[in-house]
């Protein structure tokens, strides 16, 4: 069974209809145990917009994604965790795609990500994707892993307020073999349209190339 795990921060606006458009996507097969909001204490109505959707539990902790997520998984009962953005809409069957892949050896994985946009390079980062490279990874990809396997590395790097996405994978790419299902999941390009798609680029650009030079995670934030 699936805990899904999702970490927000003041998403009053979209978390109803974004939470309602994920659940819909779950199998009849129903192998998601709970679904986990995790608010980062949150100064709008994200709390208790959340608490209307049915099938949802909503927890409070403090602000980060990294320890909403540990907190998350501390909370879980399903023997995969399954951690999500909330503008992120998986495949329908998620479920089911994740349980085969476990099933098949693979105690962590994601799946392939297109953004919601038509502009050529957000589809060209887009088509990356689907290769297994540790470098074409995202936190919008969306991550699963075992429980046991998580708890093994000890769960997210919680010093890292940013880039702890790419920071789990290394213990990950080390002890498994990682998937990559190839089923598109799609993901808000909101952050690219707000900041602007080369800014943007350029400042994870920047923060890949400190981070190879030994930044700290302090550095990096």
């Amino acid at each position: 069974m699936i805990s899904v795990i999702i970490p927000v921060y003041n998403e009053a606006e979209l978390i109803e209809a974004n939470l309602n458009q994920i659940q819909k996507r779950i199998s009849a097969s129903r192998l998601v145990k709970e679904t986990l909001v995790i608010d980062g204490g949150s100064t709008d109505a994200t709390f208790e917009n959340a608490k209307t959707v049915e099938g949802v539990e909503v927890f409070k902790s403090s602000k980060g994604r990294p320890r909403q997520m540990n907190f998350g998984a501390a909370k879980a009962n399903g023997e995969i965790l399954y951690f999500l953005h909330i503008d992120t809409f998986p495949p329908q069957n998620f479920d089911q795609l994740i349980v085969g892949s476990v099933n098949k050896g693979h105690e962590a994985g994601c799946f392939k990500m297109k953004f919601r946009s038509q502009h050529p390079w957000l589809k060209f980062i887009s088509w990356l994707t689907k290769f297994k490279a540790r470098s074409c990874r995202g936190g919008d990809q969306s991550l699963f892993v075992t429980k046991s396997l998580f708890e093994k590395i000890g769960g997210y790097n919680e010093d890292y307020l940013i880039y702890e996405d790419h920071e789990i994978l290394k213990p990950l790419y080390e002890l498994t073999d990682f998937d990559v299902i190839q089923h598109w999941i799609s993901t808000s390009a909101r952050r690219f349209k707000t900041k602007g798609i080369l800014k943007l680029q350029l400042l994870f650009w920047v923060i890949y190339f400190k981070k190879w030079s030994g930044a700290s995670p302090d550095e990096l934030y």
